[in-house]
């Protein structure tokens, strides 16, 4: 491949409008959301000391994609997805506004912050099969690849961006913090409203029991899709380690809130880097091999990170995880993207959607009550070995996953 085609293909996505105005709602959307994410984990430490806290965080938030995951597939399906994007980040944005209220007001007590969570987290649960399911229809299939190595770049550029600006703000103050947060989830329905209404491509059967459960019928019967989704929910619900951060930050490292930004940046630093190469030079063989070693390595980097003592150690071993882990999301996105038809694709994505929250959200609960345990250091080394297991056990359970050459649709 030449330089200029390089160039040229890198881009190639963004020579739609509506995608270009996709993008930059899920940034702002996805910045936004980091913001919170640090504010609230950083504040309720602070009020609270409790580290079991941190883990409901992630517990009240992921709730409600498991509770309604049979809705919001099926509402993706038949409803305009870009609707249901718009009205959920306008109910994001209100969120957010609550957590700015509750904080001017002196507020601030756990019950009510887990409130609020949990409606963030139905927004969430609505939106996730939603968005997934939008981006395919603003681009044609031969730009897709290039559209999901762009909407991980965004998402991980909001990784960077964002929890380095939530602790600066927090840093200023947590009102500015949750200010900010609003006036981009603001800003972003608005974007989602300036896409021009995408071409229907949705289910006009009547809704039963039959076309509800298409999507897990689906997951398990393409054991491709099965393998790629469930090995993201085990590795990442045992390596993840987000949710202890401030206690590394504070305890451990010592850093402090601007600290704590820095090590919520670095995953996204080494991912965005790999997501950038990708969208120029995308994997054109051995893919499903290449999945399998990132996610070894995010285990492996889990590790290092929980054992090291030293600040640009740790943020050394968070930018691997983060580059590791962007291998195994852009082979896993572009397969659930390629191999799933579009008139199940809603209901697929509530499906990956509650894996992709049990990973993190679930993940996060698993890293708080463990660290409440046994401590926040032998929690994440522990999870870290866990994650390098599950690689190895599932390159055995799925070997035509781990068989797959290359990232095309496959002929049916």
């Amino acid at each position: 491949m030449s330089l200029s085609s390089a160039q040229d293909n890198r881009f190639a996505a963004f020579r739609h409008r509506s995608y270009v105005l996709f993008f930059s709602a899920r940034f702002l959307a996805a910045f936004a959301t980091q913001i919170i994410s640090v504010a609230v984990g950083w504040q309720m430490y602070e009020v609270t000391g409790n580290t079991l806290y941190l883990g409901l965080i992630g517990l009240f938030q992921f709730l409600p994609s498991l509770l309604l995951i049979l809705v919001t597939g099926t509402v993706a399906d038949r409803y305009n997805r870009r609707l249901i994007v718009g009205l959920c980040m306008g109910l994001a944005a209100l969120c957010a506004g609550a957590m700015l209220a509750i904080t001017i007001s002196g507020a601030f007590v756990p019950w009510l912050v887990f409130a609020i969570l949990l409606v963030f987290g139905i927004e969430r649960a609505f939106m996730g099969p939603a968005v997934q399911s939008l981006g395919p229809n603003l681009v044609p299939t031969e730009d897709l690849p290039n559209a999901v190595a762009w909407n991980s770049s965004s998402w991980q550029a909001a990784s960077i961006l964002g929890p380095v600006a939530g602790g600066l703000l927090y840093g200023l103050s947590a009102v500015v913090a949750y200010s900010t947060a609003f006036a981009f989830m603001a800003l972003g329905a608005l974007l989602i409203f300036l896409i021009p209404k995408p071409q229907a491509r949705t289910t006009s059967r009547a809704i039963s029991l039959e076309t509800i459960l298409a999507g897990f019928r689906f997951i398990f019967a393409e054991k491709v899709v099965l393998g790629a989704i469930s090995l993201d929910l085990f590795a990442v619900l045992l390596g993840g380690a987000v949710a202890l951060m401030p206690v590394f930050a504070k305890d451990v490292l010592t850093l402090g809130p601007w600290g704590l930004g820095l090590l919520r940046a670095a995953p996204g630093i080494g991912a965005i880097a790999v997501a950038l190469f990708l969208a120029s030079y995308p994997i054109k063989h051995h893919a499903g091999v290449i999945m399998f070693v990132g996610v070894a390595f995010f285990g492996a980097a889990t590790v290092m990170f929980g054992l090291s003592e030293t600040g640009w150690i740790s943020i050394a071993a968070l930018m691997l995880l983060g580059a590791s882990d962007m291998i195994s999301v852009y082979v896993r996105e572009t397969l659930l993207a390629l191999w799933t038809p579009d008139e199940v694709r809603g209901r697929v994505n509530a499906v990956n959607m509650v894996f992709v929250g049990a990973s993190n959200e679930l993940g996060e609960f698993r890293a708080g009550t463990m660290a409440h345990a046994i401590g926040a250091v032998p929690a994440v080394i522990l999870g870290g070995v866990g994650t390098i297991a599950v690689a190895a056990v599932w390159a055995g359970l799925f070997p035509t996953l781990r068989r797959i050459d290359n990232l095309e649709a496959p002929t049916r």
